[in-house]
């Protein structure tokens, strides 16, 4: 089969174990994102098997009528809003989904950006390769409020970390999150507004839908604190379009780190986030280890081999009537 791969940014998709899986097939990878949809077509329009990276192409009904030899579209991952399953099923067009998720690696960059973050570690490390010796001054994190929005499995290991590094823990999002997050011996509140107040530390663990897409918006930017560190690893579009910019620059809250974009990768520095001192940013790492993509690669190579072998991959449309 001709199986596809578009946008590996890191170009580490072949070096990964469990690309042996695919031995015996043609595989094309790109790693630049095509610059419109005419040469996304191009490159995919031969394609029987295209391995969907997460997000970072969107399967539309416009791209998929005029791929008429495509298969099967392979998930990394578990969900992703960017493929019209709906049309897929309509063209006979298969989609197969990994059925785990790796939650540790996205927990660690969140610590990761907090540390960081609160210590100046990036912006005095790159003080220093100019020849520079500043004596900037940081804040600490025992003692102070971390705020989980969203206590699911990373936002629980985040709470975790907070908690041994002595930090108080405040947990807020619905009814579930905050009922797991009093179980676990946490604090948690149906107060928006006092969450937002309150935190010295909000890290965004929310898992982005209809509900919750814009659900912080300038308002509650506004109730932190000048001193107060906003993260998000989760999605961008947790955050009101142009919001946490505009905050960061009024000052409330007085920093933020980012692991995700509207619009990914951002490429030439651009981005407004990037031209702010207070930001911290990240190219959308926070899954990007070895274990965790040998993980969900290895899912989905998996289900592209069971494809081949003419058995019945796990599928998110399994009522497609596959086309010949």
């Amino acid at each position: 089969m001709r199986i596809v791969i578009p946008d590996d940014y890191q170009d580490v998709v072949h070096r990964l174990d469990c690309f042996r899986l695919l031995d015996g097939h043609e595989v094309v990878r790109h790693r630049i994102p095509a610059r419109d949809l005419d040469e996304l077509v191009g490159r995919l329009r031969d394609a029987e098997v295209v391995v969907a990276i997460r997000e970072r192409v969107v399967f539309s009904r416009a791209l998929l009528e005029r791929l008429p030899r495509l298969r099967l579209i392979a998930l990394v991952g578990r969900h992703a809003s960017t493929i019209d399953h709906a049309a897929c099923t309509e063209l006979g067009i298969a989609v197969a989904t990994g059925h785990s998720a790796s939650v540790v690696a996205p927990a660690e960059l969140t610590m990761a950006l907090i540390l960081a973050a609160r210590r100046n570690v990036a912006i005095e490390a790159e003080r220093m390769r100019r020849g520079e010796w500043p004596c900037t001054l940081s804040h600490r994190l025992r003692g102070s409020t971390l705020g989980i929005a969203g206590f699911g499995r990373i936002g629980a290991m985040v709470a975790e970390a907070g908690r041994g590094l002595g930090m108080r823990v405040l947990a807020w999002g619905r009814e579930g999150s905050r009922e797991r997050a009093a179980a676990a011996g946490f604090e948690a509140t149906a107060d928006k507004d006092r969450f937002f107040a309150e935190s010295d530390v909000l890290s965004l663990h929310l898992r982005l839908g209809p509900a919750t897409r814009g659900i912080v918006g300038a308002d509650d930017l506004a109730r932190m604190k000048p001193t107060a560190l906003l993260v998000n690893t989760a999605r961008a579009e947790l955050v009101a379009p142009g919001a946490l910019e505009a905050a960061l620059r009024t000052g409330r809250p007085g920093f933020a780190a980012v692991d995700v974009y509207e619009d990914e990768p951002v490429v030439d520095g651009d981005h407004p986030l990037l031209r702010l001192p207070n930001a911290l940013c990240t190219p959308h790492i926070g899954w990007a280890e070895w274990e965790c993509f040998e993980q969900y690669f290895g899912e989905t190579f998996a289900e592209i081999a069971t494809f081949a072998a003419g058995g019945r991959p796990r599928l998110a449309n399994p009522e497609v009537v596959l086309r010949a």
